[in-house]
C-alpha cells in the first residue's frame, strides 16, 4: 500500500517534511533524529519512526483528535496493572507548520505484527488476549470516560448497518446478503447491557497486536477506550480468532450468551461497515472483514 494512499476525503496530508517542521519548532531535543515514514493500515493516523527509540503519530482525520491526550492521561495509570505491554506516550504536540490537530510523541515498541491467519491458528493467543481483556476490566475506574447509552448501541446501528449491506450489492452475493441480514435480525431482539458499564479497550483485532512470534507482547491503540458494554471486547473472537481459539477466549472471559451474541453482532456490523468504505483503499481492513463475515455466517449456521 502506498504510504500517500488517503483513506478519507478530507484527511490531513502528512510527510516526514511536516514532522520535522514540527519537531523543530516544538521538541528540538528530538529535531535531529531521522525520521521515515512506517507503513501502515491504520485509518487513523499516520505514522513516523523517530531515530531508533521513538514514534510520532499524527492524526489522519478529524475525528481522531483527542486520541494522544485520551492516552497520555489513562495509560500510565492502567499500565502497571496489565499483563501485556501498552503504547507509552511522552509528549503531546500542538497544531503548527499547517497541521491543524495535536498529536504525540511515543515510545517505539519492540514486535511484530501478527498475521490475520498467525493469530486465527494460535489459541494460545486467545487465551493471552482474553486475560488481558479481564486485567483491564480489574482497573480502577474513577473519572473514566464512559459511553452514554451502552445499552442502545446495536439499535443505533442498524440503519448503517443495512446500508451498508445494500449499498456493498456487488461485493455480496444474494444468498450471502440473505443470510447476514438474517443473523442481524435476530440480534435486534438480544437486550442490552444494563448493569454498570466496566472497562472496554474498543478496538481488539490482530492490527492493534505486537507478538514475538510465540507470544503477545503488546496491545495498541486504545483510542476508544471508555467504559461501556463488555460484548465490544468480544468482537476479537470473530475478527480474529478461529473457532478453537474462540472457545478459548469465550471460556477465560465466560460472558453470558447474550453478551457473547451481542461481541457477534458488533464484529458484524463493524466489517460490514467497512467493506464500502476501504474497498479500495484499505485491503488490510477488507481481509479481515471478509474474515469476519465468514466466520459469523459459519458460527450462525
Amino acid at each position: 500500500m502506498s504510504s500517500d494512499l488517503k483513506m478519507h476525503p478530507d484527511e490531513i496530508h502528512t510527510n516526514a517534511a511536516l514532522v520535522r517542521r514540527l519537531l523543530a519548532a516544538q521538541f528540538p531535543k528530538w529535531a535531529g533524529l531521522p525520521v521515515r515514514r512506517v507503513q501502515s493500515f491504520g485509518t487513523d493516523n499516520a505514522l513516523y519512526r523517530l531515530g531508533e527509540d521513538l514514534l510520532v503519530r499524527l492524526p489522519r482525520i478529524g475525528w481522531t483528535v483527542g486520541q494522544v491526550e485520551k492516552e497520555l492521561e489513562w495509560l500510565p495509570r492502567l499500565a502497571p496493572h496489565l499483563p501485556l505491554r501498552v503504547p507509552e506516550p511522552l509528549a503531546l504536540g500542538q497544531p503548527g507548520e499547517g497541521y491543524p490537530y495535536t498529536w504525540g510523541v511515543y515510545r517505539w515498541l519492540p514486535g511484530e505484527m501478527p498475521s490475520l491467519s498467525e493469530v486465527a491458528a494460535r489459541p494460545e493467543l486467545a487465551r493471552q488476549l482474553a486475560e488481558f481483556v479481564l486485567a483491564l476490566r480489574g482497573c480502577d475506574q474513577t473519572d473514566a470516560p464512559s459511553a452514554e447509552n451502552p445499552a442502545t448501541d446495536l439499535q443505533q446501528l442498524d440503519p448503517h448497518v443495512r446500508a451498508s449491506v445494500e449499498t456493498s450489492a456487488q461485493l455480496l452475493d444474494t444468498d450471502t446478503r440473505k443470510q447476514i441480514i438474517a443473523v442481524w435480525d435476530d440480534t435486534m431482539h438480544l437486550p442490552g447491557w444494563t448493569v454498570a458499564p466496566i472497562w472496554v479497550h474498543g478496538d481488539l483485532h490482530s492490527s492493534n497486536l505486537l507478538w514475538n512470534g510465540e507470544h503477545l507482547t503488546t496491545v495498541l491503540d486504545f483510542s476508544s477506550l471508555e467504559l461501556n458494554d463488555p460484548a465490544i471486547d468480544l468482537m476479537a473472537p470473530w475478527n480474529a480468532f478461529g473457532a478453537e481459539a474462540r472457545a478459548t477466549y469465550r471460556e477465560v472471559l465466560h460472558p453470558d450468551d447474550a453478551t457473547w451474541e451481542r461481541g457477534r453482532a458488533r464484529a458484524l456490523a463493524k466489517a460490514l461497515l467497512a467493506l464500502p468504505y476501504y474497498q479500495h483503499t484499505n485491503p488490510e481492513i477488507m481481509e479481515r472483514s471478509w474474515y469476519t463475515i465468514r466466520e459469523v455466517l459459519a458460527d450462525a449456521r
